[in-house]
């Protein structure tokens, strides 16, 4: 016989099960470093694959790095199928399997926390579809309630977290509908794209903001936003200023932090000015006087509150 062990070997090879991928599921995943790879193909070429990959439906939803490496060296391999309800309970099975195995950066923690609440949220709508009431809509906000507050404790986090996640997965997933590559560098944390600016996009950025911020980052051309430390409070609150023209223009970013610094300096601006004025007039003016000191305190306080 002239063929040689090697030949041999892979014509003995059972046939290799026929697998789907979903790339929203592959997505879900981790991207492993070079050097993790290599180990991973390296223990597999020596040892076999010893853990069975996991479809449903034939869909693979757990394994994606094993089935590559298994695939590309022809390495024989199990499968074993898990039934689910619907799309969305695969979904939180594979959010929970993969924060359960604790190799994940906190933006990636972040990201899975809010998608197990929001895909959570999701199949509580689904479910009320056909409830148009009142009293289901208020049943759907108990619910979204109880969700959060169940997160919070599986993931021994606040509910606020759990909040503040969600926004940030929405804003990744909305990036990752124009760019995967574009969402793949922020989960891996080489974007330089920051919690609060996600988690501003998810509150009302523009459909063209989005597919610009997903372009620069697939580009590597993102630019982290300035600092609005050197702005003066009031100019935030003003909205006159030519660095909060570029606030407007995305250029610049202003954190809740640092709204909240500004506030309380211009609050503290305003309070000092009214003292003084209060005192000036509660020795030289009548009645009127003070409330029409007092009522044009009041009008600030209100042009400060819209400008917010």
């Amino acid at each position: 016989m002239d063929m040689d062990e090697k030949d041999k070997k892979n014509c003995e090879m059972p046939e290799m099960p026929k697998i789907q991928i979903d790339e929203q599921f592959k997505a879900l995943l981790p991207v492993l470093d070079m050097q993790t790879y290599a180990m991973l193909e390296e223990s597999l070429l020596e040892n076999g694959c010893m853990h069975p990959l996991v479809l449903w439906n034939g869909v693979l939803i757990d394994g994606h790095n094993r089935y590559e490496i298994c695939t590309k060296h022809n390495i024989p391999f199990d499968t074993v199928e898990k039934e689910f309800g619907s799309r969305e309970e695969v979904l939180i099975w594979i959010i929970t399997t993969q924060v359960g195995r604790r190799n994940l950066t906190p933006i990636q923690l972040s990201y899975y926390r809010g998608l197990h609440y929001n895909t959570d949220k999701q199949m509580g709508a689904s479910n009320q579809y056909t409830k148009k009431s009142a009293g289901s809509q208020n049943g759907n906000q108990q619910k979204n309630e109880k969700t959060v507050e169940r997160l919070a404790g599986e993931y021994n986090v606040s509910p606020m977290t759990i909040m503040r996640d969600a926004q940030l997965a929405k804003a990744i997933d909305a990036i990752g509908d124009s760019s995967p590559e574009a969402k793949r560098e922020i989960l891996s944390g080489t974007a330089g794209i920051t919690r609060q600016r996600l988690q501003g996009l998810a509150q009302g950025a523009s459909e063209d903001e989005i597919k610009a911020i997903a372009e620069t980052i697939e580009q590597g051309t993102y630019e982290k936003p300035k600092k609005a430390a050197d702005v003066s409070p009031e100019a935030i609150f003003q909205g006159t200023c030519n660095e909060c023209e570029r606030y407007r223009s995305v250029h610049i970013q202003f954190t809740p932090i640092d709204l909240l610094e500004a506030l309380n300096a211009v609050m503290a601006k305003m309070a000092q000015a009214y003292g003084e004025n209060m005192r000036q007039l509660s020795s030289e003016s009548d009645a009127a006087e003070l409330r029409s000191a007092l009522r044009g305190h009041i009008e600030m306080l209100e042009d400060l509150y819209r400008s917010i």
